[in-house]
């Protein structure tokens, strides 16, 4: 293969379409094999602008201001890092004939709910919990007693968590209505699920390109409103489970197609394993592997979108805990314990400009063993 230098007439180009802290380590992954980069996202000095050899802000939602830029840059990849973009302009982008990645269709199924539920359940026949569709108040209350309590209410779009909440009982509907409007996505209609008492929840990152499709070690993790806290890899997990897992994980990537990495979320109960949700993108809970593995997931999909090799070394346990930012803030800074920087832990601070409540603004990284238990009381030596 061919490799190239940044900035030149003969570059090979990535542009990424959102450029949060999961860009930021592809476009850094790119970077390592001279891949010019060019990120693309809604405001300045979003975490993958500081290391891009271009920048771009626009309101991801303007499809022709988006499409400008394509146009202009030519890129030879377009990789969308997030939901919250507009979707015609991939689809436009293909036809006048860019590589989306994975492809305009993966993306328009996986960054909708109700699209992907139905792709996944409906033509593929995966086993997921029950499912309800909404676009009223009324209608909310009427599924949420259909299904029982309790019930997991979300937009049928948004991201990291946001706008999802557990309805408990009927006096629940309408606080669990507000949080999902105030989300930002499209929160038109709402999916009602089935609460499943799992045993745990994994991501199953696979990866596929025109030689195949490898998985990595499963990965747990722990939720909060939706949102991941902590992730260790691998999850120990049966060895039937981990085998139905990667079935379900290659049925639905196959089915979506396309190259790259793809974050499977899947619920186990015993031996039994339920779809969830896919993402076509590097996954939050796969920071753990910037730990745990020679090639993390990053450099996967890096490797994967280039059709290179996709061998990689698994070290050894490993665990992650995101630090949300507990204020407001227009200058961000972190207190970090100068003993998380050792021979088994570091942190990775995104840089994002900007800090609110709830914002993740880095993740410390652990490994060895009890690394888990290790994360939960490293991640107090992050203050502001």
């Amino acid at each position: 293969m061919i490799f190239t230098s940044p900035l030149k007439s003969n570059s090979k180009k990535f542009m990424l379409l959102g450029s949060g802290e999961l860009g930021k380590e592809v476009a850094i992954e790119a970077s390592r094999l001279g891949i010019e980069v060019v990120a693309v996202d809604r405001y300045e000095n979003a975490p993958a602008h500081l290391v891009a050899n271009k920048s771009y802000v626009v309101d991801m939602q303007n499809k022709d201001a988006l499409l400008e830029i394509i146009r202009k840059e030519k890129p030879d990849f377009i990789l969308p890092e997030i939901e919250a973009i507009s979707i015609e302009v991939l689809f436009d982008a293909e036809k006048e004939g860019f590589n989306v990645i994975p492809n305009a269709q993966a993306v328009n199924k996986t960054m909708n709910r109700k699209n992907i539920r139905v792709f996944a359940c409906e033509e593929l026949g995966l086993k997921a919990s029950g499912y309800e569709f909404v676009s009223t108040l009324k209608e909310l209350r009427k599924s949420a007693a259909k299904i029982g309590f309790p019930c997991v209410i979300k937009p049928v779009m948004s991201s990291s968590g946001y706008g999802q909440s557990i309805a408990r009982s009927i006096d629940d509907i309408e606080k669990s209505w507000d949080i999902a409007k105030e989300a930002r996505g499209d929160a038109s209609e709402l999916i009602v699920e089935e609460f499943i008492k799992f045993d745990y929840e994994i991501t199953l990152l696979t990866v596929r390109n025109e030689t195949g499709t490898i998985f990595c070690e499963p990965i747990g993790h722990e939720q909060k409103d939706g949102d991941y806290i902590f992730s260790w890899q691998p999850m120990v997990m049966s060895e039937v489970a981990l085998k139905k897992s990667k079935e379900i994980a290659k049925k639905i990537t196959d089915g979506l197609g396309g190259r790259g990495l793809f974050g499977v979320e899947l619920f186990i109960k015993g031996d039994e394993v339920y779809f969830s949700e896919v993402s076509p993108r590097p996954h939050d809970t796969g920071m753990v592997t910037m730990i745990t593995q020679s090639q993390s997931e990053f450099a996967l999909h890096v490797r994967a979108i280039l059709g290179l090799p996709l061998d990689y070394v698994t070290y050894d346990e490993g665990a992650s805990g995101a630090y949300k930012s507990t204020k407001d803030s227009y200058a961000p800074s972190l207190d970090i314990d100068e003993s998380l920087f050792s021979k088994n832990s570091f942190v990775r601070v995104f840089g994002k400009p900007e800090s609110h409540e709830g914002r993740r603004m880095a993740v410390l990284l652990t490994y060895g063993k009890d690394s888990l238990k290790n994360a939960r009381k490293m991640i107090k030596g992050i203050k502001e």
